[in-house]
């Protein structure tokens, strides 16, 4: 058994990862603009690599969340304490911030500018009502895939949960990507905000990754881990 801070060094890491990989991306796809960029295929792929690599390779430490929207889940369905929840999510945030203010030194200001450090932004128009239903659909599934996977035992997939879990990730950026910027993850949303002080929208990279994260793990315990 790994002790707490063992816990929330690994989820240090693997959030650090994800947004570095992640956000990072964004960035390179702007410096590389002129010459067609990653895409959003890149980008997404960016994300889901990093959430696949980081869960299998720190998965079996913390439980491999890398997001307060997973972090929810278990708490909802009294797999994780508040206390842990509040300590998951501190360590969470502060990977995600320390990754973004990494990215800010390192690549040139005027492409992080020219991004905002890849802060997911919604569409020009698209209501924020439709921003949080769409950040909750696809946090949903992707929180429900965490469980299916990695939380049942009866899961064909849990040898390789974190490939499911990256693949979901990944899907839920080619949909979401272009309206919302895919958060999917308020520590996604947090760290590099608060590096390119951007803040536009803030609040729903929090309340629809949540109320996603918080349906799907509810959901999934009822319906499937319930004993009778």
């Amino acid at each position: 058994m790994y002790n707490t801070a063992q816990k929330l060094v690994a989820e240090f890491i693997g959030t650090f990862a994800l947004i570095f990989f992640g956000a990072g991306a964004i960035c390179m796809d702007q410096y590389l603009h002129t010459t067609g960029g990653v895409g959003l295929l890149g980008v997404a792929l960016a994300h889901g690599l990093a959430m696949a690599i980081m869960v299998s390779a720190m998965g079996h430490i913390s439980g491999g969340h890398f997001n307060p929207a997973i972090t929810i889940g278990f708490w909802v369905t009294k797999r994780l304490s508040t206390i842990d929840t509040i300590l998951y999510w501190a360590a969470q945030l502060a990977g995600a911030t320390a990754a973004a203010f990494l990215l800010k030194a390192v690549i040139p200001e005027d492409t992080w500018r020219a991004v905002a450090l890849g802060v997911p932004e919604l569409a020009r128009d698209f209501p924020r009502w439709a921003g949080i239903a769409l950040e909750a659909v696809t946090t949903f599934f992707l929180v429900l895939t965490v469980f299916a996977t990695a939380v049942d035992e009866r899961g064909t997939l849990r040898s390789i949960s974190g490939f499911a879990i990256g693949l979901s990730y990944t899907l839920g950026i080619l949909v979401a990507g272009p309206l919302t910027g895919a958060a999917l993850n308020p520590a996604r949303a947090f760290g590099p905000a608060l590096a390119a002080t951007h803040w536009a929208n803030h609040g729903v990279y929090w309340v629809g990754p949540l109320a996603g994260g918080f349906v799907a793990g509810l959901l999934y315990d009822t319906l499937y881990l319930k004993k009778a």
